[in-house]
């Protein structure tokens, strides 16, 4: 009888193990799916997620020119003359000219806006980068 109860709980403990192994091995898989997930949400280009700071555009245009970006921020200033529309976004690390083709924003809207990066003109040390939003169709 002794070794019987010696046996049950010796399977028992085996059982145990293999529970738990099983467990681990499902808690490895979820973790190395999740690290797949993130990996893949880090490596493709998620502009539309995520805003760039102005700062970022402005210190390193070069790193910026030709790419799609988000910023967001407050609309400090509109122009428009013609079929030129152009605001500035605010930020708290810089402002930046947006050039559109949509309707302007109100002065002092909170604002997110998704365009292409560009250098408008050069002179000297001076440079103007905008980013041009397209008018979705």
């Amino acid at each position: 009888m002794w070794n019987l109860q010696k046996n049950l709980k010796s399977m028992n403990y085996e059982e145990d193990k293999r529970v738990e192994g099983g467990s681990m091995v499902k808690n490895k898989i979820s973790k190395t799916i999740l690290i797949i997930l993130l990996s893949s949400l880090l490596l493709c280009n998620c502009n539309s997620l995520f805003t760039t700071p102005i700062n970022k555009i402005l210190e390193n245009p070069r790193n910026y020119t030709g790419k799609t970006v988000t910023v967001s921020g407050e609309v400090t200033r509109i122009f428009s003359l013609f079929i030129v529309k152009y605001f500035v976004v605010k930020d708290k690390t810089g402002e930046i000219t947006i050039v559109t083709e949509k309707s302007l924003p109100k002065i002092g809207a909170k604002i997110k806006v998704k365009g292409t990066v560009k250098e408008a003109f050069s002179i000297g040390d001076q440079q103007l980068i905008v980013i041009f939003e397209k008018n979705k169709t």
